[in-house]
């Protein structure tokens, strides 16, 4: 479960009461990605939400397609067998949201194609009754790319088609959804709120609406869609001044050259992962996202110059420009770069305030503050020492980047600050609050992260090893100060990011 933004003592938000979302559509029309995406936005805004996945449940009580009748997934005329045993994962699905809503939940969302209209109508008057807020989501796809590409990197990959050659999976399954397409009823009936999206969020459609948290589903939903992309995250080069929070340092030497290998590294990294997709690397725009402060964007300024420098130089523009949006261009009088990049400022992005910690060690905060550090110790997450912020702080102050980082469909790199990247990437992959704080991000590593329908796959490569690597105190290096505090990991329970691997 992700870090919650707000909550309350009843665990319920804004009195919105209870939400079952029910999921319609053929299959392959991303009904599983919208699904598992505002799972991932509700939880990381305090809302207790589950998704409750018909084709999950099936396989792990009956097992593969292979173990199946033949007639289960056809809608037509069926044997005993198959009726009981659809009835069985149905009422089985049925009860895991009553469950979830007995045990303290407030939203559920139905991962099924509910492709009948008596069929959800029936489910709809059932929760109805018991007082819980219907939404009917309606995902309608008319785009022959989506649908294949959602195939065959989603469907076909389930234990359903399990030792497939992959060709023969993929017309299977487009035989499940020409029986489907012969019985689907698409949404009319106005009697429950409903909301369609038309190829995921090209086009959005809603009805009858109500309260603050179902707006809120309408605005995630507004914001997503299922385009391969990569997101990647870096820290920051190594700065002239690390130990203070209110000094806005440049670049020191080392970190020049932190900069360098970065882009080298990630083009490197990034041709090679889209060669295996099929794509040309030129073919795509990388987006770079960085903060104001200085060693941030100044770390992404050797995606923009020209590398004409000789060698042990530095490859900076003579100017960046920031235009009214925040996009830094190069103005160098060699011309533009030949890469396709874009590079924007994000105000929101700075690293969390450490306030009267500013340029502190541990022990240093422990000495002058002991009674602000005890109650650190037992809640890294919520604490704030005087005017400072917490993480909790900083999450909000994030949420509108996120919806950001949801919009966009280029790859991206996120260069930024050790606080920022742990809590972004918690939210992408679904870590408690208590272990944000304690996430390690090791300057000189990168993490690639790769949105799929059913999570994330998250790697990290190892590409640096020079001065400012941790960004703490080396005895043996004078000049390699100790970055602010409230960015360290000292002292808190140190976290492994999930499915990482070091490369």
């Amino acid at each position: 479960m992700a870090a919650p933004l707000y909550t309350t003592a009843s665990g319920l938000l804004w009195h919105a009461g209870k939400i079952l979302v029910i999921t319609i559509g053929l299959p392959a029309r991303g009904k599983t990605h919208i699904s598992r995406s505002l799972e991932r936005y509700l939880r990381w805004m305090g809302v207790k939400t589950q998704v409750v996945s018909l084709g999950d449940y099936r396989r792990k009580t009956l097992g593969g397609a292979q173990k199946l009748p033949p007639d289960y997934f056809t809608l037509g005329e069926k044997s005993p067998e198959t009726i009981a045993l659809r009835k069985k994962i149905s009422d089985g699905c049925e009860q895991l949201i009553w469950d979830f809503f007995a045990g303290g939940g407030q939203v559920v969302i139905y991962d099924a194609n509910n492709g009948t209209q008596i069929a959800r109508h029936t489910l709809a008057e059932k929760f109805h009754k018991a007082g819980i807020h219907v939404v009917m989501l309606e995902t309608m796809c008319d785009n022959k790319e989506i649908i294949e590409t959602n195939i065959r990197s989603v469907k076909i990959s389930s234990p359903d088609y399990r030792g497939w050659d992959p060709d023969k999976a993929v017309e299977d399954y487009y035989s499940r959804i020409r029986d489907h397409e012969k019985h689907y009823e698409p949404v009319e009936e106005k009697t429950w709120p409903f909301i369609r999206i038309i190829n995921v969020g090209e086009k959005i459609m809603v009805n009858n609406i109500q309260g603050y948290l179902q707006s809120r589903i309408v605005f995630f939903l507004m914001n997503i869609h299922n385009r391969f992309r990569t997101i990647y995250f870096a820290r920051s080069g190594q700065s002239l001044i690390e130990h203070s929070y209110r000094a806005d340092s440049d670049l020191s030497p080392a970190g020049w050259e932190y900069a360098e290998r970065l882009k080298e590294f990630v083009l490197e990294r990034r041709a090679k992962s889209l060669e295996q997709k099929g794509i040309n690397a030129k073919d795509r725009r990388l987006v770079i996202w960085t903060s104001s402060r200085r060693r941030a964007h100044h770390t992404a300024w050797p995606f923009l110059a020209e590398s004409k420098n000789l060698p042990g130089q530095h490859a900076i523009p003579t100017r960046l420009a920031a235009n009214t949006s925040g996009v830094a261009t190069p103005q160098a009088s060699g011309g533009g770069p030949s890469l396709k990049v874009k590079v924007v400022e994000k105000t929101q992005m700075s690293e969390i305030n450490p306030g009267v910690w500013d340029g502190l060690s541990p022990d240093q905060a422990k000495k002058y503050y002991p009674a602000e550090w005890d109650r650190f110790v037992k809640d890294p997450y919520v604490f704030r020492a005087p005017r400072a912020e917490s993480y909790h702080d900083l999450c909000v102050r994030l949420e509108p980047i996120l919806i950001e980082l949801e919009r966009e469909q280029e790859d991206l790199l996120i260069i930024g600050h050790s606080s920022v990247i742990r809590c972004i990437l918690a939210y992408l992959i679904g870590l408690p609050a208590s272990e944000i704080p304690a996430i390690e991000i090791a300057r000189g590593d990168l993490l690639e992260v790769v949105p799929a329908s059913y999570g994330v796959h998250s790697q990290a490569f190892h590409f640096w090893d020079g001065p400012g690597r941790r960004g703490a105190v080396e005895t043996e290096d004078a000049n390699n100060f100790y970055e602010n505090y409230a960015e360290d990991t000292k002292g808190k329970r140190r976290v492994a990011v999930p499915n990482a691997e070091i490369a």
